[in-house]
């Protein structure tokens, strides 16, 4: 049985009647104590930041929603800094960029991803198709079941929305 946040209630008790519930189920999922709390913390910040707190009437379900955010966002993260180790692997010594590099590049393919992530899926999959396997508006309206000029369309918004990002 959850609680509901009662109007006169603050943080302080919101934290304390919750903290240990969303830490226990944020360690079954993580399975380390430490990212746990960090991802704990950094739910509780969001928390803090909610524009009317007093609103939230299913508060597990609402640090739940939060938190499985956080966690999808890291995993994703973790996900692409794994690709990128991986193909940083292949390289001779002498070309491989220095940790500064790797900093920048890391950061740098975060954002890129977090610009993707708002475009539609069949947007981003076009886009995706196109830049980086090379394949045809057909081969691509083929591969998502829709016609090359749905295809055409995909890639006008994704460069659009990709511009406007960098404007």
């Amino acid at each position: 049985m959850t609680a509901t946040i009662m109007p006169d209630k603050g943080l302080a008790e919101f934290y304390q009647e919750h903290h240990s519930w969303l830490l226990g189920w944020l360690n079954r999922r993580v399975q380390c104590r430490l990212q746990a709390e960090d991802h704990a913390h950094d739910t509780f910040m969001r928390v803090l930041t909610a524009q009317d707190m007093q609103a939230i009437r299913e508060p597990r379900a609402y640090l739940t929603t939060i938190a499985k955010g956080l966690l999808i966002n890291q995993w994703r993260r973790s996900a692409i800094e794994q690709a990128y180790w991986d193909s940083v692997a292949a390289y001779p010594e002498p070309l491989a960029p220095s940790p500064e590099e790797h900093a920048i590049i890391l950061a740098t393919l975060q954002e890129i991803d977090a610009l993707l992530d708002e475009l539609p899926a069949k947007v981003r999959s076009a886009f995706l198709l196109s830049q980086l396997d090379g394949l045809t508006y057909v081969q691509i309206g083929q591969r998502l079941g829709v016609s090359d000029r749905m295809v055409k369309k995909y890639m006008a918004r994704a460069m659009l929305h990709c511009l406007t990002a960098t404007l």
